[in-house]
């Protein structure tokens, strides 16, 4: 079932937050809490409202009958749920409430993380992209091909610090002129992007089943000659920002690699499938460095095996990614991102391969 395939009414959005404050409720408690709002509802009204929640999986039910029944949040409703970024990012670090440990919970609640709305949206769109593909002619392709691949590897690289402008980027990539002013090293970044993203391109169809291999060789590519440890990490990391402390024991982090790929391989959306994995992978933090990048390009890497078009992250503000990624971390929430995810999606396709 898909969660939440229609918008709550705003009487259900009140029993909602009724319930989220209480933890647990009954049908009476509900009655009465919306009459002293001033609102007089009958009893089935209110049954009416909680059979839609528990359609849309926002609610359990405990109980089975009359008096005994009760209300509480489902356990994936923290991870759908709308949160006011402003106001979470106002409070500093410190004075967050968050899930500060790896929840192991978490692969079983990354399933069916779209509504119907939003799945015919991204189908929509990408009907728009095959049908552009199917008049590009060869030249064109490549030219569009090139220029993704310029976009992609400027904002990928820029989100991690990265000081190249586009235009050096572009310098960088079609002729192999390094910028003044810049560090090697940062060069070095962004030509890794274009070989891990020639790489996907090359092998696209081995990407319709996702390994830990795959996600290992793309991770190798992106962090080549930059003294950073290949494969997967045997310390603790930190993450700026945030309290969040991904698993420090190598078996631990093996083992939730290997359940993302089993998730995500059971998944049949493709695009659920690169949303989930782009997420877990950043979410377990499986190498010292280069986390972040490895799950933009393997996102992309899926969307590619099943002939989807692929996202540059061009247009995109380096900051709401940022507190998106933060929001998954701190509690597990999906929505910023996918909300992220439809929107670069919708830009890849209205700016590329036409």
């Amino acid at each position: 079932m898909s969660i939440h395939k229609e918008k709550l009414y705003k009487r259900q959005e009140v029993i909602l937050s009724f319930v989220e404050e209480k933890e647990s409720v009954s049908v009476a408690q509900i009655v009465a809490f919306l009459g002293e709002k001033g609102e007089k509802v009958t009893r089935m009204t209110v049954l009416r409202d909680l059979e839609k929640m528990l359609e849309m999986d926002c609610i359990e039910r405990q109980g089975t009958a009359g008096r005994s029944v009760t209300y509480q949040l489902s356990t994936r409703y923290p991870m759908i749920k709308k949160i006011d970024e402003e106001k979470y990012f106002s409070l500093d670090v410190d004075q967050r409430s968050i899930k500060e440990k790896f929840n192991f919970d978490i692969f079983s609640q990354m399933k069916n993380i779209y509504t119907d709305e939003e799945k015919d949206t991204l189908i929509e769109l990408n009907a728009m992209y095959k049908e552009k593909m199917k008049h590009i002619a060869p030249d064109a392709l490549n030219k569009e091909i090139e220029r993704l691949t310029i976009d992609f590897s400027w904002k990928s690289s820029k989100i991690e610090g990265n000081t190249y402008s586009l235009l050096e980027t572009e310098q960088l990539i079609k002729n192999e002129k390094e910028a003044s002013g810049h560090t090697r090293e940062e060069a070095i970044m962004i030509l890794n992007h274009k070989k891990a993203l020639d790489y996907v391109r090359e092998n696209k169809e081995k990407f319709q089943t996702i390994s830990i291999g795959h996600i290992e060789n793309i991770h190798s590519l992106l962090v080549d000659d930059m003294n950073i440890t290949k494969n997967i990490r045997k310390t603790l990391v930190g993450i700026t920002g945030t309290k969040y402390r991904p698993l420090d024991n190598e078996f631990q982090i093996r083992e939730a690699l290997e359940q993302t790929c089993k998730v995500v391989n059971e998944i049949e959306n493709v695009f659920e499938k690169a949303v989930v994995l782009m997420l877990l992978i950043a979410y377990i933090q499986p190498f010292v460095d280069g986390n972040k990048r490895t799950s933009r390009l393997s996102g992309n890497a899926i969307l590619q095996s099943f002939d989807v078009c692929p996202l540059s992250y061009r247009s995109m503000d380096e900051g709401e990614y940022k507190k998106a990624t933060l929001l998954f971390y701190e509690q597990n929430n999906i929505t910023s991102f996918k909300e992220l995810f439809l929107k670069q999606f919708a830009f890849a396709v209205e700016n590329y391969f036409g």
